[in-house]
């Protein structure tokens, strides 16, 4: 797949993938486009060699892998992880706010958000609805309003004549979006606007009442190329879906002869402990349930796990805080992740293998270090590593703006990541 191609499809992906629950729907669409077969968790299973997979858990996570024509005891399985989660404003359960004639909506910080660019952007909210039916039934739906429906309104600065300088951001007081005016006397309830798009977005459905919801706010600028010679691709959420798409991609275009497999895990942006996360069961259930137990070890020895998390790419303002021998910079290459107190899996075994995939394929990459006098963050690799026992490489593309709104790469480095792991993926020999 050349360059134009893959970001074409890239930009689509961004653009459909507005929460976790979404994203995997997306994910999903690709993965039975290209004949893969759904596994139920509840049914007994029969992997056979040669076929194409997917596990799907909660609607936000999900494990889908190609068997291979070749036995895993004999090749091992060549392992990619992302998560379908970003820091972003999540509605609250009574999130109902009525004041001076303004309807608002009450919401709570998922993750480490970048809070000061949520302010005075077009907004809209999806995620997913959980309603009782005209039956009594339970039944559960994806909503996406896909329109500009929100906004977190700015202080002038006649009101605040200190905000460009020493401006905090109150998360309770200062954040909660602004949707609607009300009339006098009559107060919006925000499980009825729920119903009425449940309805408008799924005509078939008969709600009730709606039982409760999981939903983000989420800014509506499309994604986007940019730059003098569009070298840049923007959007939201890049940190990490960039590297989903990259996944998803390197497995579907892979010969499928050595036994494969990607895992997109939600709420690592919270610390992975769920039953979905990285630090939950989920992906040593589904390799348990395909291998045996007493395989599953065996398989492991002989495998190896690329962890796919964006990296830091120096910020020319900022240049100070990265390592002066290890700054990042866009299109440069994908970034081999290292920290020696394990906040990244990456060992020199791992990173050679790395190394030497992309020099026979004459493609570029580089290294980060956090500074020494800064604490470094962590991703799905050390927790997989550790649940698996598994040869674990952190790696990311490099990116700006991180947890931010809307967040920058480089346009290249993404297909860059892509042509490398589907080559891992194909790959016989691991260290």
């Amino acid at each position: 797949m050349d360059l134009a191609v893959f970001n074409e499809g890239l930009l689509h992906f961004l653009q459909q993938s507005t929460t976790p629950f979404h994203a995997v729907k997306t994910l999903k669409s690709l993965l039975d486009d290209a004949g893969f077969t759904e596994l139920d968790e509840r049914d007994a299973w029969s992997i056979q060699p040669d076929h194409h997979y997917y596990v799907i858990r909660n609607g936000s996570s999900i494990v889908a892998f190609k068997s291979g024509r070749r036995s895993p005891l004999e090749t091992g399985i060549r392992l990619v992880g992302a998560h379908t989660d970003s820091p972003c404003l999540r509605v609250k359960p009574n999130p109902e706010l009525h004041q001076k004639g303004y309807f608002q909506v009450g919401v709570e910080v998922y993750g480490g958000v970048l809070l000061n660019p949520w302010f005075d952007r077009d907004l809209s909210l999806a995620g997913r609805v959980t309603y009782q039916d005209a039956d009594g039934q339970v039944g559960h739906a994806l909503i996406d309003f896909r329109r500009p429906l929100a906004m977190v309104p700015s202080l002038a600065i006649h009101l605040d004549r200190e905000a460009n300088n020493s401006r905090s951001i109150n998360s309770q007081r200062d954040l909660p979006p602004l949707i609607a005016l009300e009339s006098e006397g009559m107060q919006i309830q925000f499980r009825e606007i729920l119903k009425g798009q449940l309805q408008a977005e799924h005509p078939s459905l008969s709600p009730k009442a709606i039982l409760d919801y999981e939903l983000s706010f989420y800014d509506c600028q499309p994604a986007a190329m940019l730059g003098l010679n569009q070298e840049f691709i923007a959007s939201a959420r890049l940190d990490n879906l960039l590297s989903c798409y990259i996944g998803v991609r390197a497995m579907l275009d892979a010969d499928g002869e050595q036994p494969a497999l990607l895992v997109c895990n939600d709420h690592e942006e919270v610390g992975s402990m769920t039953a979905e996360g990285a630090q939950g069961p989920f992906l040593s259930s589904v390799l348990e349930r395909w291998l045996g137990r007493e395989d599953l070890s065996r398989v492991m020895a002989r495998s190896m796990m690329v962890s796919a998390d964006n990296a830091h790419a120096v910020h020319p303002n900022f240049a100070d805080r990265h390592d002066g021998n290890h700054g990042p910079v866009l299109n440069q290459g994908p970034v081999i992740k290292i920290n020696n107190n394990q906040r990244y899996a990456t060992n020199s075994l791992t990173s050679s293998l790395y190394r030497q995939l992309s020099d026979e394929l004459k493609l570029p990459y580089q290294t980060f270090v956090v500074r020494t006098d800064m604490a470094c963050g962590s991703t799905i690799g050390p927790l997989t590593a550790a649940n698996l026992g598994v040869k674990t490489l952190d790696i990311g593309v490099p990116q700006l703006a991180m947890h931010s709104i809307r967040e920058l790469a480089g346009g290249n480095d993404g297909h860059t990541l892509y042509q490398v792991l589907r080559h891992f993926m194909m790959h016989v020999q691991l260290p």
